[in-house]
Order: structure tokens, then C-alpha cells, then sequence
């Protein structure tokens, strides 16, 4: 059972069912009277009512070409910014700060570059580079993906593909100078 995936179905206008998730599948899936109206979700966090022959399933993440210096927005939440092949220029998405973009703890950005370099940047908030555990700015070569997620209010985590490094903060470049 995917567990980001919850599908909510209204007995009647005056009662609801509710579950709980507890991480087993049940014994046998729960019965569903006919007069039962299914809602889905619409991408943006709502639900709405699904007719028939539609897809009850997540309908894909939305995708943002970005082919300028970008600072996300709250739209973004649980987006696919992507740096398309037809922009052969280094770029950088800012994942804006928890003051300025509010994103609830556990929205995520899926990041793929396609071409040249892409710098993943933050502002005062926090990423962490899973496995390396290094903060600050992280760099997506050509032909890898990566996924950011907030973790808390102020942090977010990212992992990825090979191709997902650590930027040398420019502050530090004089102690390898010397």
C-alpha cells in the first residue's frame, strides 16, 4: 500500500468513515456501499469529487521548466522543477525560506537538471545533503535528479543521483588556498 496515497470515501453527506493507517494492510479491503461518493485529490492539496472513468489514482507530480535564476513559490509545493535541455546555461532554483514560503513539513521538490549545471540553493533555512551530511548549496550535473523534503520548519533534506555534490562555500576557498 502506498502510503502517500489516501483515497477518502464519504458514506453519506452526514457520516464519515475514517481509518487509520497503522503500516499493515488490512485483513480484507472494507466494503463500499453504492451510494458512497469518493473524493480525490486536485494537486493542490484539496479534495474534490472524482466521476466517473477518472483516474482515482495520483494524477503525476506537476512539472516546472525553469530556465532562469528561481526562487520557489508556495505553488511549488510537491513540484518537478526542472532545468530543460533546451536552456544550455548554469542555473539555480532557491528554495525560498520557511518566513517567506511556509511549506508544511513533509512537502517535497523533485529536481532535475538536464543540461549544463544546476545549483540547488537555499535562503536562511537549512539543507542537508543526506549521507554526506554537509549543509549549504548543492550542485545537479547534467543527466541526474534529486529530491529536497522538508524535514522541519526550518530544514530540509536532499538526496539523488551521483551527479548531487556539495558547493564549496566561496568563504572557504582562502583555506584551501593556502
Amino acid at each position: 500500500m502506498n502510503k502517500t496515497l489516501f483515497t477518502l470515501l464519504f458514506l453519506s453527506l452526514s457520516s464519515v468513515a475514517q481509518a487509520q493507517y497503522t503500516g499493515q494492510p488490512p485483513a480484507a479491503p472494507p466494503s463500499v456501499p453504492s451510494s458512497a461518493a469518493i473524493l480525490k485529490g486536485d494537486g493542490a492539496g484539496n479534495a474534490v469529487a472524482a466521476t466517473g472513468g477518472t483516474d482515482y489514482g495520483y494524477p503525476g507530480i506537476p512539472v516546472l521548466d525553469v530556465a532562469t535564476a528561481y526562487t520557489t513559490l508556495s505553488g511549488d509545493r510537491n513540484t518537478l522543477l526542472r532545468h530543460p535541455s533546451t536552456d544550455n546555461n548554469a542555473r539555480t532554483i532557491t528554495i525560498d525560506s520557511n518566513a517567506n514560503v511556509a511549506y508544511p513539513v513533509g512537502t517535497f521538490l523533485v529536481f532535475v537538471n538536464e543540461i549544463n549545471v544546476l545549483t540547488i540553493a537555499i535562503t536562511s533555512d537549512t539543507l542537508t545533503l543526506m549521507g554526506a551530511n554537509t549543509t549549504g548549496s548543492k550542485t545537479l550535473a547534467a543527466g541526474n535528479v534529486a529530491t529536497a523534503v522538508k524535514v522541519t520548519t526550518t530544514k530540509w533534506v536532499i538526496s539523488g543521483s551521483a551527479g548531487l555534490t556539495w558547493v564549496l562555500p566561496a568563504d572557504m576557498l582562502w583555506i584551501l588556498a593556502a
